[in-house]
């Protein structure tokens, strides 16, 4: 199953909110917060959110013409991203189904 050897990395930027970024097997980030928290904890629970029934993905095109997914939650605050852009939107769905996408 793709995603099965990820790791994850909780980190504090330069403004010291904790972020975390989702690493494959072969060094590609994957994922990462779209956001900075103020707390270890709030940014761990996001990291492992996993599928909620009431987020909403959302699937584009960039400037560059590449792919990209956007995950919202019920509260309007974005919870995800794509960290780059794909060659197409089944590849966008395929790294967005790592953070909790379902079809």
């Amino acid at each position: 199953m793709a995603g099965e050897n990820d790791t994850f990395e909780v980190y504090q930027d330069k403004k010291g909110e904790y972020r975390w970024r989702r690493t494959a097997s072969n060094g590609n980030i994957v994922g990462a917060s779209s956001e900075g928290y103020s707390s270890k904890k709030a940014c761990e629970e996001n990291m492992h959110r996993g599928y909620v029934a009431t987020d909403k993905w959302e699937f584009y095109t960039d400037k560059a013409g590449e792919h990209r997914w956007r995950r919202t939650a019920s509260n309007g605050n974005v919870v995800g991203a794509s960290t780059e852009g794909y060659s197409s939107a089944a590849y966008a769905k395929e790294n967005a189904a790592r953070q909790g996408y379902k079809e």
